[in-house]
């Protein structure tokens, strides 16, 4: 790296900061539950003179819609909605850029309305859709209240029954494709016995979740793993076999265009927001097919809250997600002014920078809390069984490692705004261990080369590539979901090559690449690892169910209870253990010492190996579009932009 580079290069992101604020916030660690008998609520607000969109007014003047105050939970238990900056104004577009319906997250994120959701800085949760919530003595029973009088997208009321219909028709029985949450199920600390949950309604705004044995942090687990934890139940109620019958579900399975009614399932069920025909909490329902062009949501006339004025929210008239082929298209099209709000990573921040001025956009930088931005993922459970024992061998990740330079790789992958580190955990961030980040990041070929000769990899092809022992092919392939990487994946296919090990690049859609992660199909991948707190989001980390490329089907043995996948052994089944021993923990602090135990099994054992350190997410705003946080955390656990609180994000005229 050219170190002068660096450093201007690294004031300068850092100035954008500085401009907007003092005091920038990272992941805090854990804090203890409510207190015994404690209760947590929200403090009254009395909204004045309540207001909505202009677009909504003509509706109510039409007498197409209800008046405000009957779209409106009762006025105690409106939601008000902080602002970053100023009360904003009403209309406009967000508009965006995205791939298609395979990019659901890039429109379900943003406009995500959870039960709980984690508060600016990411240390606890706070009631979301949920008005408030009590919580026993010993963390066993969670009393959570709703809002009274808050309405579905289509005027429905939402109540207690929704949560019931999702626990008892959804959720336990799996209808959308998704195992029941580990949030659900509580720990015996000395049996290891895990029991599920119990989920009953107490009356029509009220409901309980009662655990056999305590779990400290169960409103943390479904703030992350089960978000909303609700459904229309008068819409599923026409669609789900249990209420319609199996040939009634097909046939409206083929109306949606359909062929497999378990797909169609988990597509309404779990992928809701991109479909107008289903209800939602959300702020904007979708209008259009999510395989159009234009991809268009717009504003929820029930949506329920408000400013602190009484505005109903949200500012913004519509979210315009417009179909690209290319990931250039991201780019050129930012600079011509097409999109006004979105996001990018480092890679963009020379070209994006230089056209600040001239584009009318502003770039802010949030942290996230990333061991790298480029790394490789070797899957421990991969198919091939010689491969899968080079992958198991700490020496071959080691050679991994110290054969490619990172000062390099930092140049090309993040415009030298990376250090050449290795994937760890960032000082900062929960979890960080001195000394990690230095771990095999010197660049050392003529090691590198001399650990592949030791591990028996010293026979060669006509084309100079190392071969098995017995001469048989060795070829590494790494398959990902997007061009994105590209650059830094041909600079490692050099490094990887130089040391006589012949590497393949294969590109296939993100849909095609899931499937492929759950079949145990993906050797290597560059996907990166970025966690606030294991505690929080162990999925990357531990093995529960196939998500993370590293541990493959050790996650599929988990989920399906030793059924299916591959056994975890050694340090993997004890990352296992120390998580069973989190679950059943009956403090904070017993807590943060066993996810720190999970954390250094991860240095000691590097599965994941990383060639530049993290860098920041550029949000690229226009310079009218106001309320974005400058000091927020960007985590998939606080669901990224959607921290931001983008319901009171606008448009200033």
């Amino acid at each position: 790296m050219k170190r002068n580079r660096f450093i201007f290069m690294l004031l300068v992101i850092l100035s954008v900061v500085l401009v907007a604020c003092t005091n920038n916030a990272g992941p805090a660690q854990v804090k203890d539950s409510p207190k015994p008998s404690t209760k947590v609520e929200e403090a009254p607000v009395t909204p004045t003179d309540a207001k909505e969109a202009p677009m909504l007014a003509k509706l109510v003047t039409a007498g197409t819609l209800p008046p405000l105050e009957e779209r409106l939970p009762v006025q105690a238990d409106v939601k008000i909605e902080e602002v970053v900056d100023e009360i904003g104004q009403y209309g406009g577009d967000w508009k965006m850029p995205w791939s298609g319906p395979g990019d659901k997250w890039g429109v379900g994120q943003p406009t995500e309305e959870a039960l709980f959701r984690f508060n600016k800085t990411g240390d606890k949760v706070e009631p979301n859709v949920a008005k408030s919530y009590e919580v026993n003595a010993d963390s066993t029973v969670f009393t959570i209240h709703l809002r009274e009088g808050m309405k579905w997208s289509d005027g429905v009321p939402f109540t207690a029954d929704d949560v019931l219909f999702y626990w008892e028709h959804m959720l336990t029985k799996e209808t959308f494709g998704k195992k029941i949450y580990d949030a659900y199920y509580s720990i015996d600390p000395v049996t290891g016995d895990k029991a599920l949950a119990e989920v009953k309604k107490v009356d029509a705004y009220t409901f309980t979740v009662t655990h056999k044995y305590p779990s400290v942090q169960f409103l943390e687990r479904v703030a992350i793993d089960n978000k909303w934890f609700f459904a229309p139940a008068h819409f599923h109620k026409t669609i789900l076999p249990e209420f319609v019958g199996d040939d009634k579900t097909l046939e409206i399975t083929k109306q949606w265009g359909y062929e497999d009614p378990k797909v169609f399932l988990v597509e309404i069920g779990y992928y809701f927001w991109l479909h107008s025909q289903i209800p939602t909490l959300r702020a904007w329902v979708a209008k259009t097919d999510p395989n159009s062009d234009q991809f268009i949501m717009e504003r929820n006339p029930y949506f329920w809250k408000t400013d602190a004025e009484g505005k109903q929210l949200p500012y913004i008239d519509r979210i315009v997600a417009t179909k690209i082929q290319d990931p250039s298209q991201k780019t050129l099209g930012t600079l011509a002014g097409d999109y006004n709000l979105l996001t990018f990573d480092s890679k963009e921040f020379t070209v994006l920078k230089e056209n600040e001025k001239k584009g009318d956009y502003r770039i802010i930088p949030w942290t996230q809390p990333a061991w790298s931005s480029a790394g490789i993922q070797l899957n421990q459970t991969t198919e091939d069984p010689k491969l899968r024992k080079l992958f198991q061998d700490i020496r071959f990740r080691e050679a991994l490692s110290i054969g490619v330079n990172r000062v390099e790789i930092s140049e090309i992958v993040s415009n030298g705004l990376a250090e050449p580190v290795q994937a760890s955990v960032p000082e900062g961030v929960i979890g960080y261990q001195e000394g990690w980040s230095k771990q095999w990041a010197d660049y050392n070929p003529e090691r590198a080369n001399q650990i592949l000769d030791e591990l028996g990899l010293t026979k060669r092809d006509k084309n100079n590539f190392r071969t098995y022992e017995d001469g048989s092919d060795l070829t590494l392939t790494v398959i990902e979901s997007s061009t994105d990487s590209a650059a830094f994946l041909e600079l490692l296919k050099k490094y990887y090559e130089d040391m006589g090990l012949k590497t393949n690049l294969k590109v296939v859609d993100q849909g095609t690449h899931f499937d492929m992660k759950y079949a145990n199909q993906v050797p290597m991948t560059t996907e990166n690892i970025s966690v606030a707190n294991v505690a929080f989001r162990p999925d990357t980390l531990v093995p529960l169910r196939v998500i993370t490329p590293w541990f493959g089907h050790y996650g599929l043995y988990s989920s399906s209870g030793g059924k299916e996948g591959v056994k975890p052994e050694g340090d993997v089944a004890l990352i296992l253990e120390y998580w069973d021993k989190i679950k059943a923990s009956k403090s904070v602090d017993e807590i943060n010492q066993l996810s720190n135990e999970i954390v250094k099994l991860h240095q000691k054992n590097q599965w994941v190996i990383g060639y530049a350190g993290p860098t920041p997410v550029l949000i690229v705003a226009s310079n009218n579009v106001r309320n974005i946080p400058t000091d927020a955390v960007w985590a998939d656990e606080y669901r990224s932009l959607g921290q931001g609180h983008p319901s009171q994000f606008f448009i200033k005229q």
